[in-house]
């Protein structure tokens, strides 16, 4: 399909995964919603988004969005040489389940936490 092609070479170039520099633009509700149910994982009383292999320049570029167009709390953790990761913090979790529940299966809604 062609719109998933356009995808596709957005975030693959060269063959290379990377965070489009518009992904302000792409990063929609239903997007954020996406990443959670695949990438998210429930810690503590937030929520980590494993960016593992991304570099940390995608990544510092998803956290300024989560923080600048969604105003998530947001840190970001080296697992590993080489690998990081995305924290939002408890402070962030009811507005975070506020914008992403209406896009979720019933079945993953436990990587948001308890709702609140």
């Amino acid at each position: 399909m062609p719109c998933l092609t356009e995808l596709h070479s957005l975030f693959y170039p060269n063959g290379i995964k990377v965070i489009p520099s518009n992904i302000y633009d792409l990063l929609t509700p239903p997007a954020l919603a996406h990443m959670v149910m695949g990438d998210g994982s429930t810690e503590r009383h937030g929520l980590i988004l494993c960016t593992d292999s991304y570099s940390i320049e995608d990544t510092i570029r998803l956290i300024n969005v989560l923080i600048i167009k969604y105003r998530l709390e947001c840190t970001l953790r080296v697992r590993r040489k080489n690998q990081y990761r995305i924290y939002i913090r408890q402070n962030s979790m009811s507005l975070l389940q506020r914008i992403v529940m209406p896009h979720m299966h019933s079945s993953m809604l436990y990587k948001l936490g308890p709702l609140l």
